[in-house]
């Protein structure tokens, strides 16, 4: 017979192994587990209790960050949403791959999208896990996103009215937003309806004082400045109205959940006035402005419909998700064109006007219109289980397939005639396999600590493209309890985009454009639109990682990465017009006998290769202020209380403060825009970019919160950076400067001040929170090698923004 404790263990470890192969069952412990906890205990026997989350997501990989109720209270967040965004150091993958959003799950399963829970308020969550790329194979996605885990209360009800006012230092325009929120949860079931509201008005250049360049400058005093209608913040307001319905179905543990979006924006910016140059019958010249009762303006209207569907129910000892996510988008441009000034010009030329005169009345010449609408739907199946039983635990196997599909259809009376429509499905398949190799919970090689190997091969055949293949492999060895060590390689193949591929032709005239061969800013004809010719992008990436547990606090640690990225045949768009680019594509750019600068063709571009490599950094600190209070009560007590939501709750009473940072090393960037060119160093002068690259790049979230009072600090740093010029007369490099923002919000719940409420109780679920981004009115200043900031590249038109101000009222019922 096994002595209590070693029974105890093979008890748990039993337990652990069936809840790994039927992850519906894992998803239901909620409760802590006693082990032997009455009959046949003996005085000297262990007791082991192992409590779990309903929903805690069970993986070979630690989490990057884990937060409680009163931690996601000292973020101060007023919806999922802006959790995330708070987030983004620790959500955001080091790979440089993807859009860089992370894998969003509820309560360990996949959803249709974000917008399931995006305006959920943060005292419905019961805890926060962030885990690294490996974790998302396991349900079907890619290596190159993090996993984020929102675990819910079982019991959650609120009714939330939200305003918000916002505008820079230095005034000009303002940012308004007003929403409304209902969630309900229980258990299973939950019913969320969201309306929201948000409106931002118009900000010219002539409000920053922004410097003209000379051949847009009127040479008569009396005439209208073009600067002030020509906006850097455009005129917008949207409406958005998104509802979300989950509920379980029948008693088998599957459950179904619906969304549905609505959303339309309207935007109006201005371009500036129409010009003319008039020239006497002496030879005499003058630029003329006119038109600022009706200036040249640009208004646009999007419309968008979304859907969205999950399934999740057990098969046996598996767990299958079935997603659906579709949208349709219509959006409608109206372009003013410029005035006909030909019957100015010959009046002045023939003396019958005054090239100093009012200017006559000239008729307008109406707009152009550009229409777009684009669809998606994308289906994905997941089917997770354990078929069989290792030493070292469960294999798990993750099978998925899906089917995507999007349409782009564009017109534009500027192309007469011409009407896009691109079309693309993508058939996908790929199983993910985990392997435990060792493990001291099932004493099986326990020597080597917990290891364990997975493995993720995928499919995707493109209707346009043809078939693409990727595979991972990885490893994750948890050497002590506390420090962990992984690594994974990646290769994939990856498609142009449909709007590379295929966008119609566009040509634009007098777009003001930096030339660094002779340091002016000039006024060029622009191509752009698809380029059918781009080739499949072959991706080769690396990640090494180091992670240790602190044991000085709780919940706190470092995290060190290692990332090399290696692609082949990369599709861009046309990279800023350096010396080096020029020289790789001279039949993209145009140049007069005098080497001024006259028209480039900025449709995608395919370079042979693209190398980099960096360190990322993160350290994690979290810990309790002050001691507990009796009033406060614990977490557990308030999120079974659903008609009571209260701010920041949680714990055992004390404060929480948190400090998050990460910083980001890049060792070396380097691009090949074709065999037999020198290779270019992005981290040494060249770029594809407009403005370099960056070797230091780091960021901080930091905040506390105690008695319903709050403070959080953000901080991002990006590091110099420059572009060389060809180093001929009348090239000039360009130096971009370092800077770090710093944001500042402080909030306070009015409904935990006491003597607040007594003198006015509609304070009590109220919250204020105040708010300085840019705290230092912080940009990045650009000058060529004289020192001097080119015209293109003022402070203003950088960041027309720069210090930013805002209040922020909420009350939840």
């Amino acid at each position: 017979m096994k002595p209590p404790l070693l029974r105890t263990l093979s008890c748990l470890s039993l337990a652990a192994a069936t809840a790994a192969a039927n992850p519906a069952l894992a998803q239901d412990v909620s409760d802590p587990v006693y082990a032997d906890d009455t009959a046949g205990t003996e005085s000297n026997e262990i007791l082991v209790i192992a409590e779990r989350l309903r929903g805690q997501v069970d993986s070979d990989q630690p989490p990057v960050l884990v937060l409680d109720e009163a931690e996601i209270a000292a973020y101060g967040a007023s919806s999922i949403a802006d959790l995330v965004q708070q987030l983004a150091p620790q959500t955001g993958s080091g790979r440089a791959r993807g859009g860089g959003r992370p894998v969003f799950l509820v309560n360990g399963m996949r959803v249709s999208s974000f917008r399931e829970m995006r305006s959920y308020p943060p005292e419905s969550i019961r805890r926060v896990e962030v885990l690294p790329e490996e974790t998302a194979l396991k349900y079907g996605f890619s290596a190159d996103q993090r996993v984020v885990n929102f675990i819910l209360k079982d019991n959650f009800s609120s009714s939330e009215v939200e305003l918000e006012y916002d505008q820079p230092w230095e005034g000009g325009y303002s940012d308004k937003e007003a929403e409304l929120t209902y969630l309900r949860i229980d258990g299973a079931s939950r019913l969320n309806l969201n309306l929201e509201w948000n409106d931002s008005s118009m900000l010219t250049e002539a409000e920053r004082g922004v410097e003209q360049s000379a051949d847009s400058i009127p040479g008569l005093a009396t005439d209208p400045d073009p600067a002030a209608y020509r906006s850097l913040v455009a005129d917008s307001t949207d409406l958005e109205f998104t509802g979300n319905w989950s509920t379980q179905l029948g008693e088998g543990g599957s459950t179904l959940s619906l969304s549905g979006t609505v959303e339309r924006g309207d935007t109006r910016s201005l371009s500036g006035l129409n010009m003319v140059e008039l020239t006497n019958p002496g030879g005499d010249s003058l630029l003329r402005s006119f038109g600022a009762d009706d200036p040249l303006e640009r208004r646009s209207r999007t419309t968008t419909y979304s859907l969205g569907s999950a399934v999740n129910a057990p098969l046996g000892d598996w767990q299958l998700t079935a997603t659906l996510d579709a949208s349709r988008s219509d959006s409608k441009s109206e372009i003013d064109r410029r005035a006909d000034t030909s019957d100015l010009v010959a009046a002045a030329a023939a003396g019958d006007l005054a090239i100093d005169a009012d200017l006559p009345a000239v008729p307008s010449a109406g707009f152009d219109i550009a229409n777009s609408t684009s669809d998606s739907a994308s289906t994905l199946v997941t089917l997770i289980g354990a078929p069989a039983y290792l030493p070292a635990g469960a294999l798990t196997v993750t099978a998925d397939a899906g089917y995507g599909w999007e349409r782009i259809e564009t017109d534009d009376t500027r192309n007469p005639g011409v009407e896009t429509s691109l079309t693309r499905g993508d058939l996908s398949a790929g199983v993910n396999l985990g392997v435990p190799i060792a493990s001291r919970r099932d004493d099986a090689w326990a020597w080597l600590g917990d290891f364990s190997l997975n493995f993720s091969a995928g499919v995707d055949h493109l209707s346009d493209f043809g078939t693409l293949t990727d595979w991972t492999a990885g490893a994750v060895w948890g050497v002590t309890e506390k420090l962990s060590l992984q690594g994974s390689y990646i290769e994939r193949d990856a498609a142009p985009t449909l709007a590379q591929l295929g966008s119609p032709e566009v040509v634009r005239l007098n777009v003001p454009v930096y030339d660094l061969a002779t340091g002016e800013s000039v006024l060029v004809t622009t191509t752009s639109g698809g380029n059918p010719f781009l080739p499949a992008q072959k991706q080769r990436d690396i990640r090494l990682a180091l992670m240790w547990d602190l044991p000085i606090l709780e919940r706190s640690n470092i995290m060190v990465e290692y990332f090399k990225n290696r692609s082949e045949d990369v599709s861009l768009s046309f990279p800023l017009l350096t010396p080096a680019i020029e020289a790789a594509f001279p039949d993209r750019v145009t140049r007069d006998a005098g080497g001024q600068l006259v028209a480039i063709d900025q449709r995608p571009i395919a370079i042979a290769r693209q190398d980099s490599s960096r360190l990322k950094f993160g350290l994690n600190l979290s810990g309790t202020l002050g001691s507990a209070s009796a009033q406060e009560g614990r977490s557990g007590e308030r999120s079974s209380q659903p008609r009571t939501p209260r701010f920041g709750r949680g714990g055992n009473g004390t404060g929480r403060w948190f400090s998050n940072l990460s910083y980001t090393l890049e060792l070396d960037n380097t691009a090949l825009i074709a065999p037999g060119v020198p290779e270019l160093d992005l981290l040494d002068g060249d770029a594809l970019t407009s403005s370099g690259t960056s070797r230091h790049s780091a960021e901080l979230e930091a905040g506390l919160f105690k008695g319903g009072k709050g403070l959080r600090l953000s901080a991002a740093y990006t590091g110099p950076s420059r572009v060389e010029g060809s180093g001929l007369p009348g090239s000039s490099d360009l130096n971009f400067g370092g800077y770090a923002a710093f944001d500042l919000r402080v909030f306070v719940d009015l409904g935990r001040q006491q003597s607040l409420v007594e003198k006015a109780p509609f304070l009590d679920g109220m919250r204020i929170s105040f708010r300085v981004d840019n705290v230092f009115d912080a940009r990045s200043t650009v000058t060529d090698q004289n020192g001097d900031v080119p015209l293109s590249y003022q402070p203003y038109l950088v960041d027309p923004t720069g210090r930013y101000i805002g209040i922020e009222l909420r009350k939840l019922f």
